[in-house]
């Protein structure tokens, strides 16, 4: 049973999983839309919630906690100096899923995640 179990593995071992939701969430950040499959941009957007949300609060701590967060250094100066300025009135909902139908080789479902 899967009772209060949060999360998905996406057939991947812990280290590998993590460093892949990070790369994608830089990868949001720096190009605003990605097109991924359904379960990794279900999988990314609590933690890209997170990241927006430490850019916007500011301060030392916060910036070294994206250090330690994001990967792309580009994806963090992103992050503190235009997306805490944009979403500094908004609280959390910073991201969009929209489904773009399927893959043709698999049929895995495609989603663009987007910022708002």
């Amino acid at each position: 049973m899967r009772h209060k179990n949060k999360g998905r593995k996406l057939d991947r071992l812990k280290a590998p999983r993590e460093a892949m939701l990070k790369n994608l969430a830089s990868s949001v950040i720096i190009y605003e839309k990605i097109k991924t499959t359904d379960a990794k941009a279900k999988a990314v957007r609590p933690l890209l919630e997170k990241i927006i949300t430490i850019a916007v609060k500011g301060g030392l701590n916060n910036r070294r906690e994206l250090i330690r967060l994001l990967p792309q250094k580009m994806a963090i100066k992103k992050a503190v100096e235009v997306l805490a300025v944009k979403y500094k009135t908004r609280h959390g909902g910073y991201s969009r899923i929209i489904k773009l139908g399927t893959r043709p080789g698999d049929r895995a479902n495609i989603v663009q995640l987007e910022l708002v």
